[in-house]
């Protein structure tokens, strides 16, 4: 991590086997390759969110389930990212990059045609599984192609903005899309980039054939999909059923038992773990996976409600609703851009706990949207805020979990980031979304216009939401070691 000491583990040297040496001829080709596969990836994360209004009208959603189009993606994308980082070194980095792809262009046009509210959701479950596969192989290409230090801090700077940046650009293309084409571009948008992610994987993603190791666990990854899935959907449908019925009370405890049940398998029974429990006691890993699931959360939340508000309470064209978060772009950009050098000065814990502050300021400001609130001050203002924060977050944190990594287990590292971050903001979604539902509710029967009552719920959901940023703050400031205990701590 920049401006941390080295690691004194040393992680193994490569083989003939480790696809080090292999990638090295070509990382350039290796990171264009990696930022395209996660700029779909992102960019499939929030493209819908403005186009979510035209397919409820469209295909006839029922109230209350259009946070599903979001969630059938997050879920299967978080609920499997595990299982990808792993199959990912178990079946080789070129056979998983071209099977990603080649899944995720499938779902693409699928969801395009979509005539039923059943059709688009399966869709956006495969896109999800898709998904699973290409983001941790894309993080995993990076840590086996670059070397700790100087290149590895700027390819990751570079992955870092396309994350944290597609998911912005995603709102922005989905406006342009919607108000110019059809709801359905934001989908058929996809095999274009398809396309030029398969013509680069296959000249840079080298066809090493992985060692064996056994075969993928796949009964730890029903377990654990099966605790994400079922968690979420307990939280989500707290809006129809309070949280003290036997229903919630009865799906909660299946989440939990399901989750217990991954852990007895994954520690004890596993021959090939998902998991392997001896990575989680580095300090660096468990501190950056906790810190990434909370800033999910913050970032799909705030990318939700914000096109809602703009759109549902201020009146926002698709078109015109997607511009607005240009500034969420440049912002996030900057971030990224300078995480690297304010960790090398700062150190990582100080460059953490300085920017999730940020983030957690910029949306408390987004909770004072209102009725008859101007673009620059309302809007434009906190999206930079918190963009610049959840930029420099992006990049400092990823190389703090990434730092002293042994090459052959980059698959299962990237993947426990990549699944805290996405089960981080789908379980946020599912419990804010209950939030703002409640508070909207309230408001109404208080006398509220439908307006007024709409803009109550989603300014609710940006406090809670800068609570939870607050929360990853302090946790930052205790957790995260100083500068010169990374080495330590590393191991």
């Amino acid at each position: 991590m920049p401006g941390t000491a080295p690691s004194r583990t040393t992680a193994a040297p490569p083989t003939s086997r480790t696809p080090r040496s292999a990638a090295a001829a070509r990382p350039g080709l290796v990171l264009a390759t990696v930022s395209v596969c996660q700029l779909m990836v992102t960019l499939d994360a929030s493209i819908v969110n403005i186009a979510l209004p035209a397919m409820g009208e469209a295909i006839g959603f029922a109230d209350g389930a259009l946070p599903w189009v979001v969630n059938a993606y997050a879920l299967a994308f978080g609920g499997l990212l595990l299982l990808g980082g792993r199959i990912a070194d178990l079946v080789g980095h070129r056979r998983a990059v071209l099977c990603g792809l080649a899944l995720f262009g499938l779902a693409s046009v699928l969801g395009g045609f979509a005539q039923t509210p059943a059709q688009l959701l399966a869709a956006r479950a495969g896109q999800g599984v898709a998904a699973a596969v290409l983001a941790p192989i894309g993080l995993t290409l990076i840590m086996v192609t670059f070397a700790d230090g100087a290149a590895r801090a700027r390819a990751l700077g570079i992955w870092s903005m396309v994350t944290a940046g597609g998911s912005a650009l995603g709102v922005l293309l989905g406006g342009v899309l919607t108000d110019l084409l059809d709801w359905r571009w934001v989908f058929f948008v996809n095999a274009p980039i398809v396309l030029l992610g398969l013509a680069l994987a296959v000249r840079s993603v080298p066809a090493v054939r992985p060692p064996r190791t056994g075969r993928p666990d796949a009964l730890g990854a029903v377990l654990g999909t099966g605790a994400t899935t079922v968690l979420v959907y307990g939280l989500m449908e707290t809006d129809h059923h309070p949280w003290g019925s036997a229903r919630t009370l009865g799906t909660l405890a299946a989440a939990v038992l399901l989750g217990l049940l991954f852990l007895l398998w994954e520690a004890r029974y596993a021959r090939a773990p998902i998991v392997r429990p001896g990575v989680l006691r580095a300090r660096t890993a468990w501190v950056s996976s906790l810190l990434v699931t909370l800033l999910g959360a913050g970032m799909l939340v705030g990318f939700y409600f914000s096109s809602l508000f703009l759109q549902n309470v201020l009146g926002y064209g698709p078109l015109a609703a997607g511009a607005a978060f240009l500034p969420f772009c440049a912002g996030t950009a900057a971030g990224s851009m300078v995480a690297g050098r304010l960790t090398a000065r700062f150190g990582g814990r100080a460059t953490l706990t300085g920017a999730l502050l940020l983030s957690a300021l910029g949306m408390l400001w987004f909770g004072a949207l209102g009725l008859d609130s101007d673009y620059l001050t309302g809007f434009a203002g906190p999206s930079l805020v918190t963009s610049v924060g959840v930029g420099v977050c992006m990049v400092a944190n990823t190389a703090m979990g990434t730092s002293g990594v042994d090459p052959r287990e980059a698959g299962l590292v990237s993947g426990l980031l990549n699944a805290g971050r996405q089960c981080g903001g789908s379980i946020g979604l599912a419990v804010l979304s209950t939030v703002a539902v409640a508070a909207t509710r309230r408001a109404a029967t208080d006398g509220d216009t439908a307006r007024a009552a709409l803009a109550a719920g989603y300014d609710r959901a940006f406090v809670v939401t800068a609570a939870v940023l607050g929360a990853a703050t302090l946790l930052a400031l205790l957790l995260v070691p100083p500068r010169r205990a990374a080495d330590r701590t590393a191991r």
